[in-house]
């Protein structure tokens, strides 16, 4: 049993010394790394096919010693299954887009940055090259065949000027390439723009399971690497982590999956500067007219009519620009709210204006610039003053009548208590006025305390998780 081992042993050392013999010259200085990647992927020596490091002898040691290919071959007729390939993956992020403030489209454009070991690969230290650039031998060579899952589209294909292929003395291969991706993010649209959309997306292999290959971030890295020229376009990102692929993200369980999660936030200050301040004068505005004269008809018609078209125009020229839900939004309630406050102070000057048109009762009369006075059962004494008539109880048998401050005592005198005249139609439309120059600003406080405080914790709840 022990012969043919032997056997085998000698002409696998023999051939690996051919071998050296064969490529000792390939390393010398004055070789440039295309004549070294030649070399080193001759259809002899290396298949591209194969996962590294490979079991076979003929491939894994052509550039060692022949004591450390008996070594190597040792090792490997001993082992009884192939090791796992491990890939260190890192991401660079160069920069962030959107399109517009409310899309749930996010362009991310990053470096891939992927290193794994290759002992097919090394080369002698009589180079002067510390590391051969292999762009142009890019399909001559393994690499992970790495893709993205639930991610959305790609901006532009993968072209030679997007990726750069390295491999190092020592059989380390350094693979990386500029991917620009539109990921199709997830937010809450009934809190708008109070939401953080979540965008997310994963790395896999399309063919190698888990034991073949096994997805790292390198240096264990839990958030996204930066560059120091990131550039951001109405994309706000506020978090990132990098984890393995949960049971959510994981597309096949038996594959080694890395995901990756960006939250981003809306700038509030827009919201604020294009849509609330703008409504709140627009609202506040309709209030105005509570201060005018209730019979200052086309003053209060034109603030009326005027705030409510602008009011109009100002929503449906942003709700145009809003992503469509069927449910209610945050700005749904705000435009519905703000709507009505409008719609009711012009409905508050109409009932003003028609109350105080109406004919006054009985003999009440209004004199301009005057207050409403009533005429009748009073007369007036020298000095101008009215006098009411009153009945004594204590003038005889039969009963008399004088006025309250001449002829009987006032103490034995019984006011006739005389029905009280309906108030004058002006100066009930004088105090709905006032009552409205109250209440209505007091509910729109009260409405903007509970809409921003309401969906601001939304937002902080969010954050929590």
């Amino acid at each position: 049993m022990g012969q043919p081992w032997m056997l085998v042993r000698a002409a696998a050392i023999l051939l690996v010394t051919r071998q050296t013999l064969a490529l000792s010259d390939i390393f010398e200085d004055g070789k440039s790394d295309k004549e070294i990647l030649d070399n080193l992927l001759r259809a002899t020596r290396y298949d591209k096919r194969l996962l590294p490091p490979v079991q076979d002898a003929d491939f894994c040691c052509g550039l060692q010693s022949p004591e450390e290919a008996e070594f190597e071959i040792r090792n490997i007729s001993s082992s009884k299954q192939r090791e796992t390939v491990k890939v260190d993956v890192s991401v660079l992020l160069l920069s962030l887009a959107s399109p517009d403030e409310s899309s749930l489209k996010y362009e991310v454009e990053f470096l891939l940055q992927q290193q794994w070991f290759d002992p097919r690969l090394k080369y002698s230290n009589q180079s002067r090259y510390d590391f051969l650039n292999a762009i142009h031998h890019h399909n001559d060579i393994w690499l992970p065949d790495t893709y993205f899952i639930m991610h959305g589209d790609f901006k532009d294909p993968l072209i030679p000027m997007h990726f750069s292929l390295r491999i190092y003395r020592n059989g380390t291969v350094f693979y990386s390439m500029r991917r620009h991706l539109i990921l199709s993010c997830q937010g809450h649209l009934n809190i708008f723009p109070f939401d953080d959309p979540e965008c997310s997306f994963s790395l896999e292999s399309i063919s190698y399971e888990m034991k073949s290959i096994k997805y790292v971030w390198k240096n264990d890295e839990d958030v996204l690497k930066k560059s120091s020229s990131l550039a951001t376009l109405n994309a706000y990102l506020i978090k990132n982590q990098t984890s393995e692929c949960n049971h959510k993200n994981n597309w096949r369980g038996n594959y080694s999956c890395l995901g990756v999660r960006l939250i981003f936030t809306r700038d509030r200050a827009f919201y604020f500067t294009t849509v609330f301040i703008p409504g709140i004068i627009l609202v506040t505005s309709s209030f105005i007219t509570f201060w005018l004269e209730w019979n200052a008809v086309p003053a209060r018609v034109m603030i009326g009519v005027t705030t409510m078209l602008n009011f109009f125009t100002t929503s449906n020229g942003f709700r145009s620009t809003l992503p469509v839900v069927s449910n209610l939004t945050a700005m749904n309630v705000w435009d519905g709210v703000c709507m009505c406050f409008i719609y009711a102070s012009l409905l508050e000057f109409v009932c003003v204006n028609y109350v105080g048109r109406k004919r006054p009762l009985h003999n009440v009369v209004y004199r301009p610039g005057e207050n409403p006075v009533i005429q009748g059962d009073k007369k007036r004494d020298s000095t101008g003053v009215a006098n009411e008539i009153v009945s004594c109880t204590n003038c005889g048998p039969n009963p008399c009548t004088h006025t309250a401050n001449n002829g009987c005592a006032a103490e034995s005198c019984l006011l006739q208590v005389r029905k009280k005249e309906p108030p004058h139609p002006i100066r009930v439309a004088k105090t709905i006025d006032v009552i409205a120059r109250i209440t209505f600003p007091t509910a729109f406080a009260v409405f903007l305390i509970f809409f921003f405080y309401h969906y601001s914790s939304y937002t902080h709840s969010d954050s929590q998780k």
